[in-house]
């Protein structure tokens, strides 16, 4: 162990990484991810626009019980932004083992991507995605820039699980699964 860095031009400053980004990439795919979709209202400019916008984020985590508060974050590159950060709600759906096609299809299909889709709306008129192990519905809280992401934090309104439960759609080291509990 070494000691703790105490040149005082350095404090409250992080180090240079002595690493580079592919090497960083592959040592967050060890992190095991649950697998969300996000939606949300869709800003309508033809008449031809979807009305919703969804996408696949692996980045989400509770923040706070009380109040209840959860986290996802944003590239800053995504078409969607603008829909997320101006919109006053979305909604979260954990996804099931068995929704690989939806985890697929919103992280990669071009135009209406809940055409076909099976879903209900919240009571903020916002797409609870069928058979989602669960979904929260939040109040767009607060946004950070940090880096090449934008960090949204919601303040969850309503939540529900799916009746049955099951089990989720789990990403680690570049590849999609699910979990096999661990027995003594």
């Amino acid at each position: 162990m070494g000691l703790p860095d105490t040149n005082p031009s350095r404090q409250g400053q992080a180090a240079a990484p002595d690493f580079d980004a592919r090497h960083f990439r592959r040592a967050l795919s060890q992190f095991a991810t649950g697998v969300t979709v996000i939606t949300t209202r869709g800003i309508r400019q033809t008449a031809g626009d979807p009305p919703f916008v969804g996408v696949t984020a692996s980045s989400f985590n509770s923040v706070s019980l009380d109040p209840p508060l959860v986290l996802w974050s944003m590239a800053t590159s995504a078409n969607s932004l603008p829909m997320f950060r101006g919109g006053s709600h979305y909604i979260v759906n954990v996804l099931a083992a068995t929704q690989l096609d939806l985890c697929q299809r919103f992280a990669t299909l071009k135009g209406d991507r809940f055409a076909g889709v099976d879903y209900r709306l919240s009571e903020t008129g916002l797409p609870i995605l069928g058979n989602a192990l669960a979904w929260f519905e939040c109040h767009n809280r607060s946004r950070y820039d940090e880096g090449d992401h934008v960090i949204f934090v919601g303040e969850v309104e309503r939540c529900g699980i799916r009746e049955g439960g099951g089990l989720p759609l789990i990403f680690q080291s570049g590849e999609f699964s699910t979990i096999c509990p661990l027995r003594d």
